[in-house]
């Protein structure tokens, strides 16, 4: 915990967690001596154990070595045998300590090991490699003197073993007096931690349970004692402070509350405002039935007396009033169309900043027309569309009033709403101009390759009968009447095509019944066999406007094919899938395509065809060669589509 006035630094003795640790290390430390002891008595008592085995076994090794010093034949066992006792007594001097084997550390029982060992080295064993010396009587002297003195060894020897054996009870009851202090320190190690965790953790935290017990029952005049400095003192003191602010909220928790739900009520009231709106601003109206629409419901919200809404006209740098709600007339008259920078709202205008004014601390002829009306605040803000500011919209009332930094952020979000909506409006009639221009341009090209030129041909062919008339030709102009009637006879039914295919609409939301329809006609009218077909409809379905597009290519590909092909066979075929693709293939007499592009306006129909396609993002391909029939394909991929 970082260091506060209310929470100074806890010394690091005094630490809860320095405490325990040291507790902890100490029983430990406690044990770890416990054990090591335990276990160095086990090894000793292990090693003396061992020496009493090894030194036990000297004896037999005395009394074999005699018994075989007295046979004759058996002189090499006694050398062996010499040689083990003399390799026992090194062992058991020097010890092994991963038997373990090892002589008491005892200064009693080392003197007499010691003592033993130089008695066999000085006397028995020279008397035994004496005996092995000699030859027939003469061993009888030293293997009696041998003998003599093997009992008086082993009795020294059986000492030794006493010894060992004495000092081993000695430390075989260390090892459990040791063992005993180990399960005293195991208990008493248990009961000193229980007490130090009840003392240091559990009676804190049950006296911390118990206070928060309290206060869940609304007793926030409960404390807790500070008994100590540590972390649960600290935590103790940190608590008092929680319910002393606890039991301050809770007495103004009402309030508060009231404080909140009002803010709320407020919140909600905005986004209704925000919500009702946005949805009004999204409904196609014109003009003014928006703009007092969306004044109206401001006025309702703000409990206005009056509003306004005024566009400005950056041509000609005035302020024109669209609609206007509870003024005066002689202030409608004046105001209609007004400079920029003129009144307060042409101010505004020129300032693109909200403005809220008290009409009484601004005396001049401008504000006194406002006043006359009897409006004591004007509050002026502005309309977006993103950058581009498009006007003002006022709202009057005849009481002082103000507006704080969330109704005025309320209020500019609403004059940007506006704005979007107006400029959404210009947007799309600048859409349908386009569009209009667009489909006279279509129409101009098709009135250009159909009637135009059959017009033409008709006017060189009258000017040819006239001459002939004038000149007295009767027989060639009798030919050129025939001509004049083929002549009239196409450009009529160019023009019937032509109405026909300006009033198509799509009577069904389906494009394949719409073109399955055009087909039928085609077919009806020419007497040529034309077939549809469909495949798929995995794909999003086309905007009504895209889906005229596509019929309208049908419709000038089926015109051309009439007019040109000379076929008897036509196929038109849709596949809709994830990508859409038509085709309009016949066999008729068919043209160079590759010479297409160079033309110029001699096939305006397929320059139509192209504009259309470019104009829903499509892709036109014609294949064509001389006597091999035409195919027009068009492809739509699926990033193109949008749905319907």
């Amino acid at each position: 915990m970082s260091a506060t006035p209310d929470y100074p630094p806890i010394p690091g003795h005094l630490r809860l967690s320095t405490r325990i640790a040291g507790a902890l290390i100490g029983f430990l430390l406690l044990a770890l001596t416990a054990i090591g002891t335990t276990l160095w008595l086990s090894w000793q008592l292990e090693g003396s154990a061992a020496a009493i085995n090894e030194t036990g076994g000297v004896r037999k090794q005395e009394y074999r070595l005699a018994m075989l010093l007295g046979r004759e034949d058996s002189a090499r066992d006694a050398r062996a045998q010499i040689a083990a006792i003399d390799a026992t007594l090194a062992l058991i001097d020097r010890g092994d300590p991963q038997r373990p084997l090892g002589l008491p550390p005892t200064a009693a029982i080392r003197d007499s090991f010691s003592r033993a060992t130089l008695r066999w080295q000085r006397e028995l064993r020279p008397l035994a490699l004496q005996v092995l010396q000699a030859r027939g009587d003469e061993r009888r002297p030293p293997l009696r003197d041998f003998l003599g003195r093997v009992d008086a060894y082993v009795a020294q020897i059986d000492a030794i073993v006493g010894l060992i054996e004495r000092d081993n009870e000695v430390r075989t009851f260390w090892l459990r007096c040791s063992q005993l202090a180990l399960m005293a320190l195991a208990m008493g190690g248990t009961v000193v931690l229980v007490y130090l965790m009840f003392s240091l953790i559990v009676d804190p935290v049950e006296r911390l349970h118990a206070g928060m017990r309290s206060m869940a029952d609304t007793d926030f005049g409960v404390r807790l004692d500070v008994a100590s400095r540590d972390e649960f003192g600290q935590l103790a003191t940190g608590f008092n402070r929680m319910a002393d602010r606890l039991e301050q909220v809770y007495a103004s928790l009402e309030d508060k509350v009231r404080e909140k739900t009002a803010a709320l009520e407020g919140q909600n009231r905005e986004l209704a405002l925000l919500y009702d709106s946005a949805a009004f601003l999204q409904v196609r109206q014109t003009l003014e039935p928006m703009c007092e629409g969306f004044i109206e419901r401001i006025m309702r919200y703000f409990g206005a007396d009056g509003g306004s809404v005024r566009l400005v006209d950056v041509n000609t740098d005035k302020v024109h009033l669209v609609v206007q709600v509870g003024l005066s007339e002689e202030m409608v008259k004046a105001e209609r169309c007004m400079p920029v920078g003129d009144c307060l709202c042409g101010e505004a205008a020129q300032g693109k900043h909200p403005v809220v004014r008290l009409l009484r601390t601004l005396p001049g002829p401008d504000v006194s027309r406002c006043a006359r009306d009897g409006f004591a605040t004007v509050s002026v803000f502005q309309i977006f569309a993103q950058d581009q500011h498009l006007g003002v919209f006022s709202l009057h009332f005849r009481t002082e009033q103000s507006f704080n930094e969330r109704e005025t952020a309320l209020l500019e979000t609403l004059g940007r709403l506006l704005g979007t909506a107006i400029e959404n409006m210009r947007l799309a009639a600048r859409e349908r101009e386009m569009a209009i221009s667009e489909e006279r341009n279509m129409v101009a090209r098709g009135l250009h390759d159909s009637i135009a030129q059959g017009l033409n041909f008709l006017n060189l062919q009258v000017q040819m009968l006239e001459q002939s008339l004038r000149d007295g030709e009767q027989q060639e102009a009798a030919g050129i009447v025939p001509l004049l009637r083929a002549g009239v006879q196409e450009s009529y039914e160019d023009v019937r095509e032509l109405l026909q295919n300006f009033r198509s609409r799509l009577e069904e939301d389906d494009l394949n019944s719409a073109l399955r329809k055009a087909v039928r006609k085609f077919r009806d009218q020419t007497g040529v066999e034309a077939s549809f077909r469909a495949d798929g409809s995995g794909g999003l379905p086309f905007p009504r406007e895209e889906q005229l597009q596509l019929l309208f290519i049908v419709q000038e590909a089926l015109s051309n094919i009439r007019k040109h092909a000379h076929a008897d066979k036509v196929l038109v075929q849709v596949r809709d899938g994830q990508d859409f693709s038509l085709s309009i293939s016949d066999n008729g007499v068919g043209f160079d395509s590759a010479a297409v592009p160079a033309s110029g306006d001699s096939h305006v129909g397929l320059h139509i065809m192209r504009e259309r396609a470019r104009h829903i993002n499509a892709d036109l391909a014609i294949e064509s060669r001389t006597g091999a029939g035409t195919t027009v394909r068009l492809h739509v991929a699926s990033m193109h589509r949008r749905a319907a």
